[in-house]
């Protein structure tokens, strides 16, 4: 075999070779143990004695230059390596992952929730799915009233017993029946209404029942609770006023506003040009209510507050449209 051939070969090879994957592949396809300097050696034994110790040596330096041929090449594919490395400015900023962040109602909750816990008041949540008598029956609510109607209420296959709850104070009966008083309580949670979605229904929407129950409670303190709230959410410059109406599980009952936070109560489209914004319904629990607890009307009172989250939220951020919160448009989500 032509030593000097296999030489200008090498030679050859080793200079077309630019990355270190080339470089293992060439070591042993001469320096493997199936490559060709072992063949070479292998081949000794069958030359004529004489040519034996001269063939021997030359496959030695053959096998050395390839080793120094591999050394050389080893460093400089290091210093290419080095030199790519040191055109990388470590010190610039990196590509940053966007992160996302809570929903709007869902920070609107957390702010509630966290107001009426410092005021002493525990979370609680209840399920969706609800029995017809935790829903109405329980809350004083007859059999006629319009929104047992299966047009204002979900009820689901066997509706004589279950339904999706169509506000949040079916969990005011749960907790009442398993615990005694006192108590204060505020329920977060999605409620359910077949109302046709527009700008300001939707038929999924997000509401918290609050709750307290003790003895010697009274409509101030129902009155002083929720001013320290409306005052927390929307500005301590904000009025609030209580309206009379009517809830079948609270007597008496009252609707609260607040100063519209848009015009200064001087009026606007927003208030309607009254200067008055509706936040939510309150009043102290009826005694029928507590009369379906196991608890004595004679010995306890107690107050009961509901809003509508996604109310608190449009008012508070000046959005016009209930549905935004829930098309998942990035543009809107992203300012909160």
């Amino acid at each position: 075999m032509d030593i000097e051939a296999i030489k200008a070969k090498i030679d050859k090879e080793i200079e077309s070779i630019d990355s270190s994957e080339a470089l293992t592949a060439f070591r042993l396809k001469y320096l493997g143990r199936k490559g060709l300097i072992a063949e070479l050696t292998k081949g000794i034994a069958n030359l004529p004695s004489d040519q034996r110790a001269s063939f021997g040596q030359e496959v030695n330096a053959l096998k050395s230059k390839i080793i120094s041929l591999i050394t050389e090449k080893e460093k400089r594919l290091g210093s290419v390596k080095e030199e790519s490395f040191a055109r990388v400015d470590i010190t610039l900023p990196g590509i940053s992952r966007q992160l996302g962040h809570l929903h709007p109602l869902t920070q609107t909750i957390n702010e509630i929730c966290e107001i009426f816990s410092r005021l002493g008041f525990s979370i609680v949540e209840g399920p969706e799915i609800e029995t017809e008598y935790n829903n109405f029956t329980a809350l004083n609510i007859p059999l006629e009233h319009p929104s047992r109607d299966v047009f204002d209420t979900f009820y689901l296959k066997d509706k004589n017993k279950f339904l999706l709850r169509s506000h949040t104070s079916p969990v005011q009966i749960r907790v009442m029946k398993s615990r005694k008083p006192p108590l204060a309580v505020v329920v977060p949670g999605r409620v359910y209404r077949p109302d046709a979605v527009d700008a300001s229904h939707s038929f999924m929407f997000h509401q918290i029942e609050g709750f307290l129950v003790d003895k010697g409670i009274r409509f101030s303190d129902l009155k002083g609770s929720l001013e320290v709230f409306a005052k927390a959410i929307f500005g301590e410059e904000i009025k609030m006023r209580f309206r009379p109406h009517f809830f079948p599980f609270t007597e008496p009952s009252a609707e609260v506003d607040i100063s519209c936070i848009i015009c200064k109560a001087k009026g606007c489209s927003v208030c309607g040009r009254k200067g008055w914004l509706e936040i939510l319904g309150s009043g102290m629990i009826h005694p029928e209510v507590f009369k379906q607890v196991g608890y004595n009307p004679k010995i306890y009172s107690g107050f009961a507050f509901g809003m509508g989250v996604e109310r608190i939220a449009m008012l508070k951020y000046g959005i016009d449209d209930i549905r935004l919160f829930f098309e998942n448009d990035l543009r809107f989500l992203k300012q909160f």
